[in-house]
């Protein structure tokens, strides 16, 4: 299968947006936001001195009818709603890191843990300065524009975090596609957390090191994927050799698993390609990224060899 440079950036492209995608449910922002948006916020008490938010900006947004509550922060709610602070830090444009370099670390409260009450109106009253700024800005206020501020923000988060993933972007994605897999057909019994899932028929998928993703049954290994990025050519053998090293252990533990390579079409040579066909004990099947991201039937057969 050759690739040429263009189909190379096409599934770089896709990869990415896989990659933005994940990190758009993984950070649960469409949850808090619908969370937000149940909230009345009438019982809440409004001391716009106290919180830091500008009357001006206070009486743009009451008088297009919008509920305070969606655009400002309030201590009440970032202390008893969880990862709240998320929503009203991307509405404010902010990024994770700034808050940390303004005294005001947040990144465990977007994962989940709760602000003291004094927290909570320390980061609120931050994020309010901000946010009354923007709203005055603009002359008239649509409330779609709020989303693109929270888009933006996210957008910029994501980037970052997927130039930190580094070589571990693929690996990324091709777990999401599992997991979504998963997800869609209601194979989950228990989701113990983000790397591990008990599946209804008694079933465990594992993503780890080696390998990158593990299918057990009773403790024992009856499935493994292993994934390999990268798109020289020049590393290519190394890499599946590292592959075929990986998977003969699991081999070892037990004989009748199947084993799947999965690699960057753009990399594999003529001589890559003998070298997966000589370990075809070993490595029992083997598919690129580019099929899995661009072939429904491809991937539905890598679902089929996995029983997912």
């Amino acid at each position: 299968m050759t690739i040429s440079r263009k189909q190379s950036w096409s599934v770089d492209q896709l990869a990415k947006s896989e990659f933005f995608h994940q990190k758009l449910h993984e950070w649960g922002l469409i949850t808090i936001a619908q969370a937000v948006d149940q909230i009345s916020g009438e019982h809440l008490d409004w001391d716009l001195s106290r919180l830091d938010i500008s009357i001006k900006a206070w009486n743009k947004i009451i008088h297009r009818g919008i509920k305070p509550v969606v655009i400002f922060a309030h201590p009440a709610v970032l202390s008893h709603l969880p990862r709240s602070t998320a929503y009203y830090r991307m509405l404010s444009m902010v990024s994770q890191k700034s808050m940390g370099q303004v005294g005001l670390s947040i990144v465990r409260y977007e994962k989940g843990t709760l602000p003291s009450i004094d927290v909570a109106e320390r980061i609120a009253r931050h994020l309010n300065r901000i946010i009354s700024r923007l709203v005055e800005a603009d002359d008239t206020i649509n409330p779609r524009e709020f989303d693109l501020w929270r888009g933006m923000a996210a957008g910029a988060q994501a980037q970052g975090s997927w130039q930190n993933t580094k070589g571990q972007k693929i690996e990324t994605v091709i777990r999401g596609i599992v997991r979504r897999r998963l997800q869609e057909r209601h194979s989950v019994a228990v989701d113990d957390d983000t790397r591990r899932f008990s599946l209804l028929d008694g079933r465990m998928v594992v993503f780890a090191d080696e390998p990158d993703i593990g299918i057990y049954r009773s403790g024992k290994i009856i499935a493994a994927v292993e994934i390999k990025g990268g798109i020289d050519k020049a590393g290519v053998l190394e890499r599946v050799g590292a592959a075929v090293k990986s998977l003969s252990r699991v081999k070892e533990e037990n004989s009748t698993a199947v084993t799947v390579l999965i690699l960057q079409g753009v990399s594999i040579t003529e001589q890559s390609n003998l070298d997966l066909q000589t370990n075809q004990n070993v490595v029992n099947h083997w598919f690129t990224v580019e099929e899995l991201l661009e072939d429904d039937n491809r991937r539905e057969a890598l679902f089929g060899l996995l029983k997912l």
